[in-house]
């Protein structure tokens, strides 16, 4: 038959696509292209393959082997280009051409589709049996500002919530850069206590002094390592240094009673998150508030994954970064440990 553009869904098991890949050599198959990209139900194997049988067989094939929702498509040699190149050319042309987003998006995703949707609510569905209509697969609808979206249709194969997360982060490339709003307002935390978050500032320097006196050395060293007694004026700074990082305070009657930094690091991708909660404060549930506020601002700043650097018997920290999703894992020393969140995933978290 020849090109062919193939898309099933399987479970998430060890040697679904092995067994893919067997069925599609079985039918004289050679794969020129793959992508795996997850779903709500499974992961999504898409091919792009050479192949003398017909779409039927292997539709069949796949079946057998544990796919769902197989679909195949007639597929054109212009498919086979490398996917990172043609996707960072279509970046390239988007920075000159903002303007024609909807044919860049299209291409993108090879829609056969792609226009401007204006009104309050252009996703809203219309129609339908007595009033209620399932969602289109094969229609994505990509905001871009209020009131205004663009629409891809694509008839055979249905969007994917990967393809949805690509035409979110061309578009936002297309959209002027916009600082990220520094978190900020009450919080009440679960026994009823209301406290203030702020972005930290040089104007808190003396209640950050105070802060570290009021710890006790056991808080001091989990945060530093060391007990240090006093916040030494260059690290003050450096918190405050908003090229470096972002960081926020608690307050509570006039005294500042915590603070907590996502700090930038030289690894594209990745910040740094650390707290200092004063002892009476502990246990309470604001590290947790706070640590969300950050997480959900290193997701607008586009960071992809958050790490902390913490003593193995910082126990308490490492149960509440555990419950935000972190993988610990060890390092060299064997006292220090690393906890990874993935920002994509966690971010969106509710502050408890």
């Amino acid at each position: 038959m020849g090109f062919l553009r193939i898309r099933t869904t399987v479970d998430e098991r060890p040697g679904r696509l092995a067994s893919l890949a067997a069925a599609l050599a079985e039918k004289g198959g050679n794969i020129l292209g793959l992508s795996v990209q997850p779903d709500t139900d499974g992961t999504v194997d898409e091919f792009v393959t050479d192949i003398p049988a017909s779409p039927d067989a292997v539709r069949e094939a796949l079946e057998a082997a544990g796919g769902r929702r197989v679909q195949v498509v007639p597929a054109t040699a212009h498919e086979l280009t490398d996917e990172p190149t043609r996707v960072l050319l279509l970046a390239a042309r988007l920075r000159s051409m903002p303007w024609r987003l909807p044919e860049i998006l299209g291409d993108l995703l090879r829609a056969d589709d792609a226009r401007w949707v204006y009104g309050a609510d252009p996703a809203r569905p219309r129609g339908g049996a007595e009033g209620v209509e399932l969602p289109d697969p094969t229609l994505l609808l990509v905001p871009v500002a209020p009131r205004r979206a663009i629409r891809l249709r694509r008839s055979g194969l249905p969007f994917t919530l990967t393809e949805a997360a690509r035409a979110a982060a061309l578009v936002r490339l297309a959209q002027p850069p916009v600082e990220a709003a520094m978190p900020e307002g009450p919080v009440r935390l679960a026994d009823g206590t209301e406290v203030l978050i702020r972005p930290l500032t040089t104007l808190y320097r003396e209640a950050l002094r105070d802060l570290h006196e009021r710890c006790s050395p056991e808080t001091r060293r989990f945060r530093y390592f060391t007990s240090m007694p006093t916040l030494p004026p260059r690290v003050f700074d450096r918190l405050c240094d908003r090229s470096r990082g972002h960081s926020i305070v608690a307050g509570h009657d006039g005294q500042v009673v915590a603070v907590a930094s996502l700090m930038f690091t030289p690894d594209p991708g990745i910040a740094e998150i650390a707290f200092l909660v004063e002892d009476r404060w502990q246990g309470r549930g604001l590290g947790s508030a706070m640590a969300g506020m950050l997480l959900r601002e290193a997701r607008d700043l586009g960071f992809a994954e958050v790490r902390a650097t913490l003593l193995f018997d910082n126990v308490r920290m490492r149960r509440l970064l555990t419950s935000l999703g972190a993988t610990i894992t060890q390092t060299e020393d064997p006292g220090v440990v690393e906890a990874r969140i993935a920002v994509g995933v966690m971010a969106s978290a509710s502050p408890k």
